[in-house]
């Protein structure tokens, strides 16, 4: 489909951190629909010529130092959770940018870390902008932080926040951005995406976002590159392929947030008690790890292979394995859980996110009970006992998170948009 639209993708980043590798994936997808879409960033990693860095590093590095004195001051000189919170109090004009200057829409993504201010965006929306912002985390509809965890406060107004250690104040660092956040809302005329339906039940919670539009697209993957038989001589991982595999990978793997423990506990949950099944399984991990005497607790054959920065090896361990594992305790949408399966995995999971946006529970994966490593185990029985044909998982994520087909979902929206 072609369009004369000229849209602009905003994002911290092109390739470091998630964000920025669903919003690159995304301007691409856009493109090849006939979308002029192009994106400017803070931190420019690639060679791509549709994407700009928006200023010097200089002027990057002053607001990046700007807005964390700010949190730092105002958190009573205490660096603890200091990147967990973010406040938007410097940014850069960036309606400067020739491509932003020229553009119908302005997409946001994760515009933290001094990339923009709520002044910033204000310029914008002033300036006629149609704008789209893309939530791939709770930022939006809380005070400062990027996850509220347990945390109730986002549905009032936040103030005596769990990350702010100045004392216990309701008038908090808080309280004061979501006070900033409310009256950007409200005189911005901006069309809000949650990735996840667990995401838009939050904004429905939240006292910033409840009265707010909110569409729910997911995030692009590639699935069609991802193949369901493994194609590539893997001996030197020293990984029996004739095992059922069962992958699990993160950034980093003891991140409290991925719930390692719960793995490992379900790993020898599954040895333990279901031994006929465990002989013919080995538990395949990748991605850093800070602390490996976690994994030496784990009584099923597995093998660590650290971090994997080739995409084609990635995708033939997942066509070779049978089962893709996630422990996380959070999470806005699990990439590795729509990965695995385009290469014909099923998916086990806790369901605390945006998890049962990709399983049907008992269908196509496992939800197991949450905090339970005895339901995860019994999760990875069933997936072995009773897994699709992997080409009918490939289909399953290709018709709901295939690149190409969330950009016609974007493309509707801005259609939509510009034509009201």
């Amino acid at each position: 489909m072609k369009t004369s639209l000229k849209v602009v993708l905003v994002n911290h980043s092109d390739t470091l951190g998630g964000a920025s590798v669903v919003t690159l994936r995304l301007m691409h997808a856009l493109r090849k629909a006939g979308v002029d879409a192009r994106m400017v960033v803070s931190s420019k990693t690639t060679d791509d010529e549709h994407v700009s860095q928006m200023c010097g590093r200089k002027t990057q590095k002053l607001l990046f130092l700007k807005e964390h004195l700010d949190i730092f001051v105002n958190n009573g000189f205490n660096r603890a959770d200091m990147f967990k919170v973010s406040v938007a109090s410097a940014g850069y004009d960036i309606l400067k940018h020739p491509w932003v200057k020229q553009a119908d829409v302005v997409c946001l993504n994760w515009i933290n870390q001094g990339m923009l201010s709520f002044k910033s965006i204000e310029r914008l929306a002033k300036a006629g902008k149609r704008l789209v912002w893309t939530m791939h985390d709770m930022w939006n509809l809380t005070g400062v932080c990027h996850h509220a965890h347990e945390c109730g406060r986002y549905c009032q107004n936040c103030g005596n926040c769990q990350y702010i250690k100045r004392g216990s104040k309701e008038n908090d660092l808080s309280r004061r951005v979501w006070n900033e956040k409310k009256r950007l809302y409200d005189v911005a005329d901006i069309h809000f995406v949650a990735v996840s339906n667990w995401l838009a039940d939050k904004c429905r919670e939240s006292s910033l976002l409840s009265n707010r539009p909110v569409s729910v697209i997911p995030n692009a993957f590639p699935t069609s590159d991802y193949t369901t038989v493994a194609t590539l001589p893997m001996e030197h991982c020293g990984i029996n392929f004739d095992k059922n595999i069962i992958i699990m990978g993160a950034a980093r793997l003891d991140d409290p947030i991925k719930g390692i423990e719960y793995a490992v506990e379900a790993f020898n949950h599954l040895h333990d008690n279901y031994p006929d099944v465990a002989r013919d399984c080995v538990a395949v991990l990748f991605g850093d790890i800070r602390d490996e005497s976690i994994l030496s607790r784990i009584r099923l054959p597995y093998r660590h292979l650290g971090r994997i920065s080739d995409t084609k090896v990635l995708r033939n361990l997942y066509a070779a394995s049978k089962v893709v594992l996630s422990t996380s305790l959070y999470e806005t949408l699990p990439g590795t859980l729509i990965e695995g399966e385009a290469a014909g995995c099923v998916p086990v999971s806790f369901g605390k996110g945006g998890q049962p946006d990709i399983i049907d529970h008992k269908v196509n994966g496992y939800i197991a009970d949450y905090k339970s490593a005895q339901s995860i185990a019994e999760g990875i029985v069933w997936a072995i006992g009773n897994a699709p044909s992997r080409q009918q998982q490939h289909q399953d994520v290709y018709q709901r998170f295939d690149a190409d087909v969330v950009a016609q979902r974007y493309i509707d929206l801005f259609d939509n948009l510009m034509s009201n």
